[in-house]
């Protein structure tokens, strides 16, 4: 149906809508004039894996090299790593970081510091720590700081080497392979990025390193992250204007609240039920169709993870493009929906799976997709974190 304004008749969105609004909205045709514009228009970037940052920029801007996404985001500062919805890393655009500092990150910095506090009350470390348990968290943040400050960048090795306290390590208490002797470095630096006070910078080797380097907050924020009034309901008008239509299941669980904090968000907002979900009533207009093209997604792309019910873009058979908890592996995308998986193998070469037949026109726009993303891996082999079935058989099949 139409919309028509002045009346209560409301535009309702088929699969097919809901698959051409995914390819024009999350540039899935390579529309995408940077990687400022393509993190933008996903409103952030998964970053659990450093690779998918940069994989989830390239499948979308053409003209993005490796070199233009690490300007952004370590000489630019326009994207910045913070710990954030779902307890999850993400690239967030500057403008955005107000929104989601305040919508997901402060609540989960105070999680991670309470867990932290308990574990210090409850288990042995070494060496013991003192009875004032929160004063003396609060002295070590301090101290790294200032340590920071001085360096102006640090690995953490750097930092607990500065301040020898973050190498207060808890003590097993079983004899479970797990349970083994950890130090809280990791923690404190963890939650004090979520607060703001760090940021995670460049890495340490490759582009696919996972062992960042940490600046000062002050860096980036020198008055501190200004405060956003009603920044979960600005969070959730951004997420639907890219992911709407989206029920208020997948609300709840993009951004990890509570069902109560989720519908308070949402009643702020202005809102149109289109039958498969929920618009914004401003944005209830149907994209007009592009011709299909392929994309070659990433692990944990935010297009396959952006929904909690995906039936509408997931193939029949989809167990094998996700892993037991619910995160997905590389896939291939063909108007809107996904039609295969793809790997890199240790040779650097990419691999893919068709397991949808779209015929041969998808055939061979995947076949050129492949084409023109291989060269721009230069020579990397990227594995994810989180390995999914088909990947993992895709990646150490034998390569003929």
């Amino acid at each position: 149906m139409s919309v028509f304004h002045g009346t209560n008749e409301v535009m309702h969105f088929t699969t097919a809508d809901r698959r051409t609004r995914l390819v024009a909205r999350h540039h899935l045709a390579g529309t995408a004039a940077d990687p400022v514009r393509a993190t933008t228009d996903l409103v952030v970037l998964h970053a659990t894996d450093p690779a998918t940052v940069y994989l989830s920029v390239l499948a979308r801007c053409p003209s993005a090299s490796i070199a233009d996404i690490a300007r952004a985001m370590y000489d630019d500062r326009a994207l910045v790593r913070m710990l954030a919805m779902r307890r999850t890393l993400f690239v967030v655009p500057a403008p955005l970081v107000p929104v989601v500092h305040w919508a997901a990150s402060v609540d989960i910095a105070a999680q991670q510091r309470k867990r932290l506090v308990q574990q210090l009350s409850t288990l042995p470390t070494e060496p013991p720590v003192p009875a004032d348990i929160e004063g003396w968290l609060r002295s070590v943040e301090t101290a790294v700081e200032l340590a920071l400050a001085r360096r102006g960048t640090a690995t953490a090795a750097q930092l607990s080497t500065d301040e020898p306290r973050l190498r207060t390590a808890f003590l097993p208490t079983t004899d479970k392979k797990w349970d083994i002797k950890r130090n809280i470095t990791s923690q404190v630096l963890t939650h004090m990025a979520a607060e703001g006070r760090m940021v995670r910078c460049e890495p340490r080797g490759a582009w696919t390193s996972r062992a960042h380097t940490w600046k000062p907050g002050a860096h980036w924020w020198p008055a501190g992250i200004a405060a956003e009034p009603d920044a979960r309901a600005r969070l959730v008008e951004q997420y639907l204007r890219r992911f709407g239509p989206a029920t208020v299941v997948d609300v709840q669980w993009w951004t990890g609240w509570t069902l109560g904090a989720t519908r308070k968000a949402l009643a702020a907002l202005d809102t149109v039920d289109v039958g498969c979900g929920l618009v914004l009533a401003d944005d209830v207009e149907h994209e007009t169709a592009l011709a299909p093209t392929a994309a070659l997604l990433p692990a944990l792309d935010p297009t396959p993870m952006g929904w909690k019910e995906r039936a509408w873009y997931l193939p029949d058979e989809w167990e094998p493009l996700y892993d037991r908890n619910g995160n997905v592996g590389p896939t291939i995308w063909w108007g809107g929906e996904v039609i295969g998986a793809w790997a890199v193998r240790p040779d650097a070469t990419i691999a893919t799976r068709i397991i949808v037949d779209r015929g041969k026109a998808a055939v061979r726009a995947v076949d050129k997709a492949v084409a023109s993303l291989q060269p721009r891996l230069e020579g990397a082999t990227v594995v994810p974190s989180f390995p999914t079935p088909i990947e993992k058989e895709l990646r150490t099949a034998s390569i003929g």
